[in-house]
């Protein structure tokens, strides 16, 4: 098996950006998933139904019971003389909807928009889509493939519009794509049905011997008015493109994502990385052309066991940079479960922000610009967790935890300067911790200090340095703050708050120098 044979987009020519609707009809929805849980009811004729008006009435025939003559909407009796061993069970009225959303979410790995079209269709928007898999013919076999070894029993349809997909896909005889500009073509031979009519409407046009679309397609518009109401000439014009046809996706269709299918399921991580690459080259060049780089970026790959795998990265600063953030990627790849085997690769810039194309040559520089930081905050992110990557920038107060704050980005700006006139220790305490010292006078460096149950001996000190609060704080009392250095050579950043004059002070340690 070649595990790298892509469909790649660069080796194929896409299609035209205009609409193609697939419509996806199951005839046999519910009993087709009941048989993917009970595969012992194969053989066996059943139903679903529900109690009606003092009776139980079909909702739903498996392919063994419909071949045999029952079918939807028909009561349970009449349904037992024609198939004396029908198997009964009780239908579940959500269970459509269920079941249509669940492979609605699965179908987005054919096309970003998908419908649920109750009770038993899906309504997929394929434009630009179809090309990723050799064309529309090789979609649409690929799809119904899926759906043959999946268990369910399916009709697939494509036009230009939905109301054609559907009529075509619901009446027509086998899986039929329609060609632009021939809607008018393969709705003639179909029955009014198709145009998704109203049944009064419906009842009207068989008793007038109108039993096809094309004999009364091309009537007087006006008599057509008249005689059957508006909304059979509202359904005509939307099945013929005249009136747009909106669709309701299980999700909104993703600004910047690239897909990328595989003629053979991929189970290495070389053979994800190469897939990887190519989305991220596609998206980077799209980005670039737009004058926009992503902030957060996500991987899915879709198995062929309907699972998807899902592996994410995000940045400092908006970045197109293909080789930093194939790194980002690479660092996760390795938690991807391939199983049986991956599909299809959809890539998706989840957050995209301006990105000048001035700073496109920065991203050669090996040292000294803000954009090589960002890149390296990002790899240590990917592999410890941004949660542990801090910056800080100078504050406007005295007290020592006080004068820094956490940035807010890594293009912030400080306000002041730091101070570097005089010492200050690498590592500073949140909060300044007690200490018991031992003082040969007032104003004295301590000769020893007590800090959790060990007792430093101070071999050399330097200080007091007066730190006092701001006037309009005014919390607590001055400090005097010491450099001492203890016999194993470690130095630390003590003070003495208040004065032995005014009482008895205390001693805190507040940080350590390196």
């Amino acid at each position: 098996m070649n595990e790298f044979m892509f469909l790649l987009q660069k080796n194929v020519k896409p299609d035209k950006m205009s609409r193609r609707i697939v419509v996806i009809w199951f005839p046999h929805l519910v009993t087709d998933w009941m048989l993917r849980k009970q595969p012992l009811l194969k053989e066996h004729s059943f139903a679903l139904a529900v109690s009606e008006k003092g009776r139980r009435v079909v909702k739903a025939v498996n392919t063994v019971a419909h071949a045999r003559g029952a079918h939807e909407d028909m009561a349970v009796a009449d349904c037992r003389s024609l198939v004396p061993e029908l198997q009964i069970f009780d239908f579940n009225i959500e269970q459509p909807e269920k079941l249509l959303t669940a492979l609605a979410e699965w179908f987005i790995r054919f096309a970003p928009s998908v419908s649920v079209y109750l009770p038993d269709c899906l309504i997929m928007d394929a434009g630009g889509c179809t090309h990723l898999w050799g064309g529309e013919e090789e979609y649409i076999k690929k799809i119904g493939d899926k759906l043959d070894r999946l268990g369910y029993s399916n009709r697939i349809a494509m036009a230009d519009t939905v109301g054609t997909a559907w009529a075509v896909c619901k009446y027509g005889t086998t899986n039929t794509i329609v060609k632009t500009g021939t809607e008018r073509e393969a709705l003639s031979s179909l029955p009014p049905a198709g145009l998704r009519l109203e049944g009064e409407v419906l009842e009207r046009l068989l008793k007038l011997g109108l039993k096809t679309i094309g004999s009364f397609m091309y009537m007087d518009r006006v008599a057509l008015r008249r005689r059957f109401g508006q909304g059979i000439l509202h359904r005509l014009d939307q099945a013929l493109g005249a009136v747009p046809e909106a669709l309701n996706p299980i999700r909104e269709i993703a600004a910047y994502e690239e897909l990328l299918p595989s003629f053979e399921p991929i189970r290495t991580a070389e053979g994800i990385e190469i897939g990887l690459k190519e989305l991220l080259t596609t998206l980077c060049l799209r980005l670039q052309k737009e004058g926009k780089g992503l902030r957060k970026c996500q991987l899915k790959c879709y198995r062929i066991d309907g699972a998807v795998e899902k592996i994410e990265i995000g940045t400092n600063k908006p970045s197109r940079n293909t080789l930093h953030l194939f790194k980002l990627f690479e660092l996760k790849i390795p938690t991807i479960e391939p199983e049986l085997g991956i599909e299809l690769f959809a890539l998706e810039a989840t957050v995209v922000e301006e990105l000048p194309n001035t700073q496109d040559a920065l991203w050669t520089v090996s040292s000294g610009n803000e954009s090589v930081i960002a890149e390296l905050l990002d790899r240590l992110a990917g592999k410890n967790g941004a949660q542990h990557i801090y910056r800080y920038l100078p504050d406007e107060h005295y007290w020592p935890e006080r004068s820094f704050k956490m940035a807010s980005s890594l293009s912030e700006k400080p306000a002041y300067s730091w101070r570097t006139d005089l010492p200050r220790p690498l590592h500073i305490l949140p909060a300044p911790q007690a200490i018991e010292v031992s003082v040969p006078m007032p104003d004295y460096p301590p000769l020893l200090f007590i800090f959790r149950g060990a007792v430093h001996r101070i071999k050399k000190a330097d200080g007091p340095e007066r730190i006092e609060q701001e006037w309009w704080m005014q919390e607590g009392l001055y400090r005097d703050y010491y450099c001492l250095e203890d016999e194993s050579g470690a130095r630390y950043w003590v003070f003495r708050a208040g004065d032995y004059n005014s009482g008895d002070p205390k001693w805190f340690i507040h940080g350590f120098f390196a």
